[in-house]
């Protein structure tokens, strides 16, 4: 049984494109590399059109001025990214239409977040990228030489573990609707840092079991289309895991 904690791959994603239909492409692993590739590329191209409005090359007092827009646009791109993740699990047989859009709308709200980091605290998005890339390479190295093993307890652990967060996540919005703050978590203290070490781990062994996925869904012989998935699926891993390294850059430099 394949297990991820990513809901894009499920234990029933591979197998519903293979059930009942014959299929003479194959999925492979440098397929879905490549797939990977393209889509962190439309990301980062989408990012760098909601960053050029936070840096405008205009200022006051030293601080960027913002083109108005620009909160409207990541917001927008936020709310339209996750309808087009839904879409994607629920459809994947046009995963190569709604991943890369998926990919274009998130950019758009990771360019804004990513450039008002900046202007707060210079040098922490090199930052973030570096850890994120070095986090990703460092695991997929320890993946491929055993070092790491996606065994059951391991992709439990993981799952429950994800779960946990989103449901404390899911609270902490619903309680911001009703002006109540939750005390501690997200600030610079020790209990906030600590939460955010822990969501970083939990992210970043979440590219372990999407490594494992992916593996096993070239090795069951899924159709080529689901290159699009496996690769959909490790990039939205991979966002999350730079939005939480970017948290936690933020709250150590509060200190």
């Amino acid at each position: 049984m394949m297990r991820s904690g990513n809901p894009v791959l499920n234990d029933n994603t591979f197998q519903a494109g293979t059930m009942g239909e014959m299929v003479e492409d194959r999925m492979t692993l440098m397929g879905t590399v490549h797939k990977t590739g393209i889509l962190l590329f439309l990301v980062v191209l989408s990012a760098s059109f909601t960053w050029g409005m936070v840096f405008t090359g205009k200022e006051i007092n030293g601080v960027p001025v913002m083109h108005p827009q620009v909160w409207t646009i990541a917001i927008a791109g936020s709310i339209v990214g996750l309808i087009l993740a839904l879409v994607t699990y629920f459809a994947p047989k046009i995963a190569f239409i709604t991943a890369p859009a998926y990919c274009i709308a998130k950019g758009l709200m990771l360019g804004a977040l990513s450039a008002a980091m900046e202007a707060m605290f210079p040098g922490i998005v090199l930052q973030a990228v570096g850890l994120t890339f070095g986090v990703l390479f460092a695991l997929l190295a320890a993946y491929r030489s055993g070092l790491i093993k996606a065994t059951e307890n391991f992709k439990l652990g993981v799952c429950a573990a994800t779960g946990g967060i989103i449901l404390v996540y899911l609270a902490t919005f619903i309680l911001d609707l009703f002006e109540v703050k939750v005390p501690y978590i997200h600030g610079s203290g020790l209990v906030g840092i600590g939460f955010s070490v822990f969501v970083v781990i939990i992210a970043a062994l979440n590219l372990v079991l999407d490594f494992d996925f992916i593996e096993n869904g070239a090795e069951m012989g899924a159709p080529k289309y689901m290159e699009w998935i496996g690769a959909f699926g490790l990039i939205v891993t991979l966002i999350w895991l730079y939005i939480e390294i970017l948290h936690l850059l933020a709250k150590l430099r509060s200190r």
